[in-house]
């Protein structure tokens, strides 16, 4: 599981290391995914087919999932991985906020409080990277909207093959993007649709190692963790991801120390929400 986290974390860096912009930088991707999702399922002869409720389902996570990677590295292109990585952890807060408005659960004191708490971390972030407040807002909208997906993929995977689900999800924010890429060429004419020699490496590596066998490691995990364990592995990723900003992007050279202590902060809330989610349910 950890390595698929840590796989997971290297998109950020991927993602700030690939020249192109945003938009086509997700277009490339979502295809690249599909394709080869497309691809093992036709080599396992499993088949494509879902009823139309489930395609309408997955159309809908598809494009959650398309607009939540726009807005993560978009947030990346107009900040940095490590700010980026620092704010898109609190998706778990959102997530625990917004599955009781669709009745999934019923909200707890605990989960405002750690809410709060990582709003804290936010602001200490916010003071130090003032002059990255649009990659803070874009990152922060990719949580929010990577919480809606989360959410949402739960009824799904337990209908139909995770393998399935992703490819579907993926192919139809795929379709969706390019529908909407000519309007994002017309506010980003200066945008490059063909990769470089060296973008195409790092498209290979984040489409086919960072998402397609991370997906299949984090999938084959499951059967074998606790609900705490993987919470924890999960929300490991931005330490992971931050810690390769550091390493290979000397991205710790750009940050003062309010960055630091809102990242642990927001880290902390975080972490300690997993860890009482579990005991929770353990007791419950």
């Amino acid at each position: 599981m950890h390595l698929s986290i840590l796989l997971w974390g290297i998109t950020g860096v991927l993602g700030s290391s690939i020249s192109l912009r945003e938009g086509v930088l997700v277009w490339w991707r979502l295809l690249l995914v599909s394709i080869s999702l497309g691809l093992q399922i036709l080599l396992l002869k499993r088949s494509f087919k879902v009823t139309k409720t489930q395609f309408y389902k997955m159309t809908a996570v598809g494009v959650l999932l398309m607009v939540h990677w726009l807005f993560f590295y978009g947030a990346i292109k107009y900040s940095n991985v490590s700010i980026t990585l620092s704010c898109f952890s609190t998706t778990s807060l959102f997530t625990a906020l917004i599955e009781p408005v669709f009745g999934y659960k019923k909200l707890r004191v605990s989960e405002i409080l750690f809410s709060l708490l990582g709003i804290v971390g936010i602001v200490f972030i916010f003071y130090d990277g003032s002059d990255y407040i649009l990659g803070i807002a874009l990152a922060l909208m990719a949580a929010f909207v990577g919480s809606f997906f989360n959410i949402f993929n739960k009824e799904i995977v337990l209908e139909l093959p995770p393998d399935i689900v992703s490819f579907y999800e993926m192919l139809t924010g795929f379709v969706g993007l390019t529908i909407l890429l000519p309007i994002y060429l017309h506010f980003f004419p200066d945008s490059v649709l063909l990769p470089s020699t060296n973008d195409w490496a790092l498209l290979a590596i984040l489409a086919f190692v960072c998402t397609h066998v991370a997906l299949t490691l984090s999938l084959a995990a499951l059967k074998y963790l606790s609900a705490f364990t993987l919470n924890l592995a999960v929300n490991l990723e931005p330490i992971y991801g931050i810690a390769l900003a550091f390493i290979l992007l000397g991205e710790n050279e750009l940050l003062g120390i309010n960055f630091y202590i809102g990242s642990c902060i927001v880290l902390l809330s975080v972490v300690a929400h997993a860890w009482y989610v579990s005991k929770y349910e353990a007791l419950a």
